[in-house]
């Protein structure tokens, strides 16, 4: 190796501050650098999740323990980033450009294995300032992992950069709610779903999505001039699909309930109307379809933070609900922890603050739902409150605040004063919370599908997934 007028390449404290080059003058045939890296199973997950590459060999440990290679095992690729990584930031270092790389990869690289990876000059191009250099990785028994060549442009200007401070990215298993909830919904079958008014491409295709999860049989209730004008400009099929043709979108609301009513359909699933437009024919005193419990929406949420699925209520239907509303909005709340599995939920009353005030209504409210749960006035599920949204959701912050409760720091169901709070909590935890959600309106005849226009797919499939399961449960319980 030529160190001739070559600086060393930093490995001391300034090697944690800056990056520096080495320019095409400075470098010779034999000249190499190398790094070091212990790989563990949060660097393949982390690929897995920048790549798309979700191959079950680097990431189900069931699967790769009956492989040829004994368990989970790095993606060939992860190496070649790190070889990339040598050429970027060593030799030559920043100012280089990329221009080729052949790679073999000779073993594999398991949980736990320390990498040395190195990249060494085999020729130099001084016209075109180009370099070749052999690359390897090597493990800690000393076997080749990976061998290949490198092609680059080297930098003719010296570059020494303060180095980037990166972002810290912490991992979680993720959001796998809505697949657990197609798992649980698909076996039971399609529903017939009356779709009131999908008059445009988002909530025509959400429809024709769950039809194609095998969720629904849908409906379609909207004037079919405009439906079909819709499917031709976002080049979506209605090929065997009953349409029921209305004149406006508050006859759709009108004849989707009234399907309901005569027994062919077993939910309704909201279009492109006004979210009003679809309750109003709903709640219509004669021809609706109340029951004589209050209609109320629940989120089902699932955050990385927290570490089971929980139900937000109600955010979307009941602007101030009076205490005999909010009797009503736990009932439904509840049935819908039971028909998701959870046999005896644990319901947090929310307020700001953990004590019973009487200059907030909210605590008041709190403690006489509490009451009435304990005088069996609302059954099936466990009740406390008032809770701070902190003490229901951390067992450690209800400890700190000396509260001994089966509820606090575990809710299944969490139970908002009133709309504006509901709303702005479920957003938050979707937005700024990476939470997954579902949403579903109880206390009607059937379950209804109340969509945003900014849901994604994959919330409006499970939204009708939650459907699936309350059609099957109102078969043999009505509500």
């Amino acid at each position: 190796m030529n160190t001739d007028s070559v600086p060393a390449l930093p490995t001391g404290p300034d090697d944690l501050q800056t990056v520096s080059n080495r320019t095409f003058d400075q470098i010779a045939v034999g000249d190499s650098a190398s790094i070091q890296r212990k790989l563990s199973a949060e660097d393949i997950q982390l690929f897995a999740v920048l790549s798309g590459d979700v191959n079950p060999q680097h990431l189900d440990s069931d699967y790769a323990n009956a492989t040829r290679f004994h368990g989970v095992i790095a993606h060939g690729m992860l190496g070649g980033a790190l070889i990339s990584a040598v050429l970027g930031t060593r030799l030559p270092g920043p100012g280089t450009i990329y221009l080729g790389q052949t790679l073999r990869f000779l073993a594999p690289v398991h949980i736990g294995d320390t990498l040395t990876i190195s990249v060494t000059v085999s020729a130099r191009d001084e016209l075109k300032k180009r370099l070749k250099l052999a690359c390897a990785c090597t493990n800690q028994d000393g076997v080749a992992v990976i061998s290949g060549e490198a092609d680059v442009i080297a930098p003719t200007e010296t570059v020494s950069r303060p180095r980037s401070t990166l972002p810290e990215v912490h991992l979680s298993n993720g959001n796998d709610g809505p697949r657990r909830l197609l798992a649980h919904a698909q076996p039971l079958g399609p529903i017939r779903v009356a779709v009131v008014h999908p008059c445009d491409a988002l909530s025509l295709s959400a429809a024709l999505d769950a039809q194609a999860c095998g969720l629904i049989t849908p409906v379609l209730v909207a004037p079919r001039d405009r439906l079909e004008a819709v499917a031709r400009e976002a080049g979506l099929s209605l090929e065997g699909l009953q349409i029921e043709d209305v004149a406006h979108s508050h006859a759709a609301a009108a004849r989707a309930v009234e399907l309901v009513r005569q027994g062919e359909a077993e939910a309704l699933m909201k279009g492109s109307l006004h979210t009003d437009e679809l309750m109003g024919a709903v709640v219509a005193a004669d021809s609706g379809l109340r029951t004589k419990r209050r209609i109320s929406h629940c989120f089902l949420m699932q955050t990385p933070a927290y570490p089971r699925p929980f139900i937000i209520t109600d955010a979307a239907i009941n602007i101030a609900p009076s205490l005999e509303a909010k009797a009503d909005i736990v009932r439904n709340a509840v049935e819908l922890a039971h028909a998701i599995g959870v046999p005896e939920p644990r319901v947090a009353i929310l307020a700001a603050v953990e004590t019973v005030n009487a200059a907030m209504p909210a605590t008041l409210d709190a403690a006489a739902l509490c009451k009435m749960a304990d005088r069996g006035q609302i059954a099936g599920a466990l009740l406390d409150g008032p809770l701070a949204f902190d003490n229901a959701v951390s067992a450690a912050a209800a400890r700190i605040k000396g509260i001994e409760s089966e509820v606090a720091g575990r809710a299944d169901v969490l139970v908002v004063p009133d709309l504006e709070s509901g709303n702005m909590l479920a957003k938050q935890l979707e937005y700024l919370g990476g939470a997954a959600s579902a949403g579903i309106v109880l206390g009607a005849r059937v379950p209804i599908v109340l969509t945003s226009r900014a849901d994604s797919r994959e919330s409006r499939i499970a939204s009708c997934a939650i459907a699936v399961v309350l059609a099957h449960r109102y078969r043999s319980t009505p509500p």
